[in-house]
């Protein structure tokens, strides 16, 4: 899948990951692989950080038990806005291919 495609996919499926609970990046990334994205943390990470300099993530910083602060997601009034917006975006344009994918050649 193209790349970009894919990123701004993730991105929205990062967020409603974040809607669901306060979460770390690894697990984002851990829960992401668990839905078959194939992500790693160079892919997740820089993510996360667009959404929080958006406002669109909270972060809260706690300690580890693994060592340095843990930074904690959660989403913003304007991240639940953007949620919303993915979706509606989302569900327009799946609607719009798989009308496509549903010809005959011929038509």
């Amino acid at each position: 899948m193209n790349s970009q495609i894919l990123k701004g996919i993730l991105e929205g499926c990062i967020i409603k990951i974040v809607s669901c609970e306060e979460t770390y990046g690894y697990k984002v990334v851990d829960e992401l692989n668990q839905l078959g994205f194939e992500v790693n943390e160079a892919t997740v990470y820089p993510i996360l950080n667009r959404l929080e300099k958006r406002n669109i993530l909270i972060v809260n910083k706690r300690p580890s038990p693994l060592g340095p602060m843990r930074k904690y997601f959660s989403l913003s009034d304007s991240g639940k806005n953007e949620l919303n917006k993915f979706v509606e975006e989302w569900d327009d344009t799946k609607e719009k291919v798989e009308s496509i994918l549903r010809r005959d050649i011929d038509d």
